[in-house]
């Protein structure tokens, strides 16, 4: 190994080391434990639409899917079904049309309604769909009495990051600020069973309320970690009252839970401050905004959100700003490549299967043969254990 090479690497490890770090999931760390990517959970959606959904249900999703690009997922969707609300919102009989089917708002937000719900119930119980004739596996699909989600991945993780990477720092100056886009509950879960303390924005127990509101300071509990998670949660539900409780599976109180709260798109969001959507995406912006060195690392994230994306772009830019980008994906992606040649590139390192790119140089520790692994979320539990040298090996 050439010493430019080992020297990079000493600097990821320094990196994945910082006292002051942040961490960007997304879908792809659950994929492992049995819970769909966007696509396959798209699938599913439509799947459940045609065999329990309302008539009209599954005609209005191809209806809206046909609207929009080839590789457009589920959230595209419900972005459009929340437009669609507006303008219906807007129109003097309240109702928009899919073609000669006419629905009303409340008829909208009913559909919307059981989307959320069909996405939360697949996350939450698990969906692996059927492979390919390369890689033969049959479909499985997760139910309320036979779950097939795993979380042995995110409690390596979790060990990881605060057993071993840690070691031989005295005192954080802060908790780990672990940003996620996914639904699923795995990375509290895994926390609170490798018992570290973490704040998510409520307040309670196993019934909580949200009591972080938009531009409050993160608190100083001593915790390791702050959970935020960017687009909701399969255990966020808005009340009757307006409030957003985090509520167990199952339970029926609070009284008259009106939805599951995941992405923010279509009805009746609420003043900014009580907003969850706005407070967390302020949270992100003032980690990104941080003047001080500090470090934010992607995993599982595959640069497909453009408003997230911008967010990391606008901060990244600004000439005070002091963030090292630490992105493990499995490619470069357009977004990847612009961001290398933009003068803020030198801060970027790319973590993929065929190298280590630092700003446009790059890459390095290329393998004599096939793929890394490095960038997987297993890979990056390796990392943190082991050391980047390690992983080249």
């Amino acid at each position: 190994m050439d010493h430019v090479t080992k020297d990079l690497l000493a600097q990821l490890d320094s990196l994945l080391a910082a006292s002051n770090q942040s961490w960007l999931f997304g879908a792809g760390i659950s994929f492992e434990a049995g819970i769909p990517l966007m696509w396959p959970l798209t699938q599913r959606v439509f799947e459940r639409a045609e065999n329990d959904g309302d008539s009209n249900d599954i005609e209005i999703l191809r209806i809206v899917k046909n609207q929009l690009p080839d590789n457009s997922h589920i959230e595209h969707i419900l972005s459009q079904l929340g437009d669609h609300r507006a303008i219906a919102e807007r129109s003097k009989n309240k109702k928009v049309k899919f073609d000669n089917i006419a629905l009303s708002v409340d008829d909208l937000d009913a559909l919307h309604q059981r989307i959320l719900t069909w996405i939360a119930e697949t996350i939450r119980w698990g969906y692996k769909p059927a492979k390919s004739d390369e890689a033969p596996e049959e479909e499985k699909i997760g139910t309320q009495k036979d779950r097939i989600v795993i979380i042995d991945n995110h409690l390596a993780f979790v060990s990881a990051l605060f057993n071993r990477s840690q070691a031989g720092i005295a005192e954080r100056r802060r908790a780990v600020r672990l940003f996620t886009t996914n639904y699923d509950t795995l990375i509290e879960d895994a926390l609170a069973l490798g018992s570290f303390s973490y704040w998510d924005g409520f307040s309670g127990g196993a019934v909580a309320y949200r009591s972080h509101r938009y531009g409050d300071e993160e608190p100083n509990l001593g915790c390791r970690a702050h959970v935020i998670k960017l687009h909701g949660s399969i255990d966020w539900h808005l009340g009757e009252d307006d409030r957003v409780w985090r509520v167990r599976d199952g339970d029926l109180y609070p009284k008259q839970v009106s939805r599951v709260l995941i992405y923010p798109q279509s009805t009746k969001y609420l003043a900014t401050q009580r907003d969850p959507f706005a407070a967390q995406f302020d949270l992100f912006r003032r980690s990104l905004g941080a003047r001080e060195e500090n470090v934010l690392v992607t995993c599982g994230y595959s640069f497909g959100d453009e408003h997230i994306n911008q967010e990391m772009e606008l901060a990244l830019q600004r000439p005070e700003n002091k963030t090292t980008i630490l992105a493990f994906a499995s490619k470069l992606n357009r977004t990847l490549e612009r961001w290398r040649a933009y003068p803020w590139g030198k801060r970027l390192y790319i973590i993929a299967e065929n190298g280590l790119y630092v700003g446009m140089d790059g890459p390095h520790a290329s393998p004599t043969a096939g793929t890394r692994d490095w960038w997987t979320f297993a890979g990056v539990t390796k990392m943190l254990n082991s050391g980047a040298e390690a992983c080249v090996l």
